[in-house]
């Protein structure tokens, strides 16, 4: 039950309908300003991608850099931690894939 529990915080930390589309857009390792990423992401509004950018920082899993230009830049990456949840997102794709297919 604690196990089944500490998963769906886990799970928690990713719901949203934009956060995985914003993750595997940070996951090459680029550094992606808001504009790069609200053109990469078709369909998102910038309040939308603002509000999940601010909780994927919040949960650690995205870092924002403000630059002290006029007018001011800003960058998102991953964090060390998003980063590695690249991995586990993988093994998910990969263990859907080898789903039998339903039963006609």
């Amino acid at each position: 039950m604690s196990a089944a529990i500490d998963l769906e915080i886990i799970l928690k930390r990713l719901e949203g309908r934009w956060k995985l589309v914003i993750l595997f857009q940070l996951f090459d390792g680029q550094v992606r300003r808001f504009s790069d990423l609200e053109r990469l992401i078709p369909g998102i509004s910038q309040k939308m991608l603002a509000q999940q950018l601010r909780q994927l920082e919040a949960e650690g899993l995205v870092l924002r850099t403000v630059h002290p230009e006029q007018p001011p830049r800003v960058d998102y990456r991953l964090s060390d931690w998003g980063q590695r949840l690249c991995p586990a997102l993988d093994a998910l794709m990969s263990w859907d894939e080898r789903r039998d297919p339903a039963p006609d």
